[in-house]
């Protein structure tokens, strides 16, 4: 058994502990905050994003563009996205996995990687995979510019026919307690169907909106586009990977941060129960320790006797 010195000794650690993980819960709380604004800053925008490229396809009709050619599937790329710092639970985990289901059917030859964390580059290095890209993936402030390299990198790889396809792991922020590996097809774009919404004016001064917004078409009036509809979905093409591949960043940022919380949150919860159990095992340690001098006392007395 261990002695009242090795039991308070421990108490003072787990204590220490403790503190820490409050703290890291925290910091990683206030992240979180600053996390969820930009995802639900982002969401809007892909979402209308979305929404333009489905008006616009219904209008273009066949546009002929690099990245919506579709070639057989042989070589592929894939865009992983992990943390720098640990910490987090099992969230690199479950997305080295989500990665491995997609990449160990295939030919290692057949894959490059582009990976944003130091925690898949990690793990990475030591596979058979070519990585063609590696990148630090700072969560305590993200930026439109950081996925620049990343697209600018797939986009060439398939542009020039060295990939056929290219896939985007992340985690899908749901709540700051769940987080869900998520596999997106990235590469080649497929135009969104048309919908049966209202149409979309462009004007010649490139700006876009809901035609309902200033007035309702009639059933049988033609829309102009200027230029025309083709030629904006092709430009909007490159825009929309980048709003692609950015949304997965916010939300495999959050969450990071939601993870890490959550984790935290139990850590410390876990160090408080255990300071519960070794200060009853201290008590009974000290009573055990009163009672055998309380003994021995009585003892000698009745021995002087």
């Amino acid at each position: 058994m261990a002695t009242l010195r090795e039991i308070r000794s421990r108490i003072q650690t787990v204590k220490n502990i403790a503190k820490i993980t409050q703290a890291m819960k925290l910091v990683a709380a206030a992240r979180l905050n600053k996390a969820q604004q930009r995802v639900h800053a982002a969401r809007p925008y892909a979402e209308m994003m979305q929404e333009v490229m489905q008006r616009l396809s219904s209008a273009a009709g066949d546009v002929e563009h690099p990245l919506l050619e579709v070639r057989e599937e042989r070589n592929i790329a894939v865009i992983v996205m992990t943390s720098d710092r640990g910490l987090c639970g099992s969230y690199n985990t479950n997305l080295i996995r989500k990665s491995l289901e997609l990449v160990r059917p295939r030919d290692p030859a057949t894959v490059k990687l582009v990976l944003m964390g130091r925690k898949g580059i990690g793990f990475f290095r030591r596979q058979r995979y070519p990585i063609a890209l590696q990148l630090p993936l700072n969560a305590s402030d993200v930026s439109f510019a950081d996925v620049a390299p990343v697209v600018q990198t797939v986009r060439g790889l398939f542009e020039s026919a060295e990939v056929d396809a290219v896939y985007l792991v992340y985690s899908r922020f749901v709540t700051p307690m769940s987080q869900v590996p998520t596999i997106l097809p990235l590469l080649p774009l497929k135009p969104p169907e048309a919908v049966g919404s209202q149409p979309l004016a462009v004007g010649g001064d490139g700006r876009t909106g809901p035609a309902a917004e200033s007035r309702q078409p009639a059933a049988n009036e033609v829309i102009l586009f200027e230029p025309a509809a083709d030629q904006i979905l092709a430009r909007l093409l490159p825009r929309y990977v980048d709003t692609q591949v950015y949304r997965a960043l916010v939300e495999a940022v959050a969450s990071e941060h939601g993870a890490r919380m959550t984790n935290m949150s139990a850590a410390t919860q876990n160090a408080n129960e255990m300071i519960d159990r070794l200060t009853l095992v201290r008590n009974r340690a000290r009573q055990a320790a009163i009672t055998k001098e309380i003994s021995e006392i009585v003892g000698g007395a009745e021995a002087l006797k």
